[in-house]
C-alpha cells in the first residue's frame, strides 16, 4: 500500500518537475529545481538530472540524508501542491531512466515521512500527516 493517497499519486504523476530543498555543511538551505519519477515499486521519489552526481543536492544528502521535495502549480481557482519531507539517500545508478540520453546515472531517492497537500483537484483543501 502506498504512503501516498490516490489523488496526490495522481498529481504527481501529472508533473514533471519540482523543487528539492537540502542542507549543506553550514547548515544553510539549498532548493534546486528538478525533474523527477515516482517509483512505484518502493513508493519513493527519484529525482535524476545532468551531472546529478556532481551537483550541490548530491553532496548535501550524501552529507545528511535530508531533504524537502515540492511539486505545486496553479490552475484557474488557485495554487495546489505536495510537499513530501523525507529521508534521502543516493544511489549510483537508475538517473538514466528518468529522461534517457540526458541524465547522468546518479539519483537522489527519496523515502517519504511527512506529507503535506493542498487543493490537489478541489478535493483535498489541506491534509499533513506523518508516514
Amino acid at each position: 500500500m502506498s504512503k501516498f493517497t490516490e489523488i496526490e499519486l495522481e498529481y504527481l504523476l501529472s508533473q514533471k518537475a519540482g523543487r528539492l530543498a537540502t542542507v549543506n555543511q553550514r547548515g544553510e538551505p539549498q532548493n534546486a529545481p528538478v525533474t523527477f519519477r515516482y517509483n512505484a515499486e518502493l513508493d519513493t521519489i527519484d529525482i535524476g538530472g545532468p551531472n546529478n552526481g556532481k551537483s550541490q543536492k548530491y553532496r548535501n544528502v550524501v552529507r545528511n540524508g535530508v531533504a524537502s521535495f515540492v511539486v505545486d502549480d496553479f490552475t484557474e481557482v488557485g495554487g495546489r501542491g505536495i510537499e513530501i519531507r523525507a529521508r534521502a539517500v543516493v544511489f549510483p545508478e537508475g538517473g538514466e531512466d528518468i529522461v534517457p540520453g540526458f541524465f547522468s546515472p546518479e539519483i537522489i531517492r527519496l523515502y517519504p515521512k511527512r506529507i503535506i497537500a493542498w487543493d490537489l483537484a478541489g478535493k483535498l483543501p489541506y491534509s499533513k500527516r506523518d508516514v
